[in-house]
């Protein structure tokens, strides 16, 4: 069983906007993430559309395809903003361009007196993939072709399907995992937000050693340390 000091959570997070600067009022209109514990996806979620009530700029629109008609009858940043804090409670966050994405996130919550997310929980992937690959291309579409994630299906950006594309991005860039560990969750597939499973929910299958496995062993320290 893993300890529970040992359990790693992290929150891969992106977001969608209106336009590119919040000194322009500018407001976030789609919020996607994923829980990954330890490396690995939970199936845990959260994802909603926000009705930013503005309008989108036309350079917006081209990146995401996201209209004002569509989010017309979407929630308020403030209806869902409790639930996204519960999400993200207790986890590090893991964010391509962090500086952006926070800096949405901490304006929607200022337009509402609440208190700021700490910066210092966040993990920027931009910043990790210029370290390891200097005067590369560092966008997500150019470390999903390095690192051979599958991004056919991105035609628009979409913050949950970009969530989910960074978390396989950001595993190669901490090194990557064997296959066998790629575990995930396939019977939680709502597109509403599930509070992530406490930590002591997590464990580690321990698989014990046969009597003879255990004497071949010994019989094999014994004989390196004759020698």
């Amino acid at each position: 069983m893993i300890a529970e000091e040992d359990i790693l959570r992290e929150i891969i997070l992106d977001t969608e906007t209106t336009g590119l600067d919040t000194a322009d009022g500018h407001r976030i209109i789609e919020i996607g993430a994923v829980e990954m514990v330890n490396k690995v996806l939970t199936g845990e979620k959260f994802h909603y559309y926000v009705n930013p009530q503005r309008q989108i700029s036309h350079s917006a629109y081209k990146v995401h395809g996201i209209s004002n008609d569509f989010l017309q009858d979407r929630p308020l940043f403030s209806e869902i903003a409790d639930e996204f804090l519960e999400f993200i409670e207790g986890g590090a966050l893991v964010i391509h361009n962090a500086v952006f994405d926070m800096k949405f996130l901490n304006y929607e919550l200022s337009l509402m007196q609440r208190p700021s997310i700490d910066n210092m929980h966040v993990v920027d992937t931009l910043l990790m993939a210029r370290r390891m690959f200097p005067g590369q291309r560092a966008n997500l579409d150019a470390l999903c072709r390095r690192f051979k994630v599958d991004n056919s299906l991105r035609g628009y950006h979409g913050a949950l399907m970009d969530a989910k594309l960074l978390a396989e991005v950001y595993v190669e860039l901490c090194g990557g995992r064997q296959k066998s560990f790629e575990v995930t969750s396939s019977n939680k597939q709502s597109n509403k937000s599930k509070k992530g499973a406490p930590a002591n929910h997590y464990k580690t299958p321990v698989v014990k050693p046969s009597e003879e496995e255990l004497r071949a062993h010994e019989a094999m320290l014994t004989e390196i340390s004759e020698k």
